[in-house]
C-alpha cells in the first residue's frame, strides 16, 4: 500500500477513534470532573458555613461571658452593699448601746452626788448640832434650836 493509502486509513481510524472518545469516553470523564468541580464546591461553601457558624457560636458566646461578668460584677456590688450596710446597722446598735451605757452611768453618778450631799448635810448639820450644844449648854429652848438647825441644813 502506499504512503498515501496508509495515512487515509490512519485519518479514517483517528476520526473513528475521535468519534469513539466524544460518543463514549469523553461524557463520562466531564461528567466526573463536574461532579469533582461540585463536591470540592459544596466543600468550600460548607467550610464558609462552618466558618460563619463558628464566629456566630464565638460571638454568642463572648455575649454570654459578657452578661455573665456583669451578672458576677451586679452581685459583687450587691454583696458589698449589704456588708456596707450591716456595718452601719452594727455601729448603730453599738452607738446606741454606748450611749444607753453612758446615759446610764451619768444617772448613777448623779445618784451617787445627791447620795453623798445628803450624808455632808447630815455630818455638817451634826457638827453643827454638836458646835451648838457646846456653846449654848446653858440655853435649854429646843424648838428654837432645831428650827435653827433645820434652816441651816437646807441651806446647805
Amino acid at each position: 500500500m502506499s504512503i498515501n493509502a496508509t495515512l487515509i486509513v490512519q485519518m479514517i481510524v483517528f476520526a473513528i477513534l475521535v468519534w469513539f472518545t466524544m460518543r463514549f469516553v469523553w461524557p463520562p470523564i466531564t461528567a466526573a470532573l463536574d461532579e469533582r468541580a461540585k463536591k470540592i464546591a459544596d466543600g468550600l461553601s460548607a467550610a464558609d458555613k462552618a466558618k460563619a457558624d463558628l464566629a456566630a457560636a464565638n460571638q454568642r458566646v463572648e455575649q454570654q461571658l459578657a452578661a455573665a461578668r456583669g451578672d458576677a460584677q451586679k452581685r459583687l456590688a450587691d454583696a458589698e452593699r449589704l456588708a456596707q450596710q450591716m456595718v452601719e446597722e452594727a455601729k448603730g446598735r453599738a452607738s446606741d448601746e454606748g450611749a444607753k451605757i453612758i446615759a446610764a452611768a451619768k444617772a448613777e453618778a448623779e445618784q451617787e452626788s445627791v447620795k453623798a450631799r445628803e450624808a455632808l448635810r447630815e455630818q455638817v448639820a451634826a457638827l453643827a448640832v454638836k458646835g451648838a450644844e457646846s456653846i449654848l449648854k446653858r440655853e435649854v429652848n429646843a424648838g428654837v434650836h432645831a428650827e435653827l438647825l433645820t434652816r441651816l441644813k437646807t441651806e446647805l
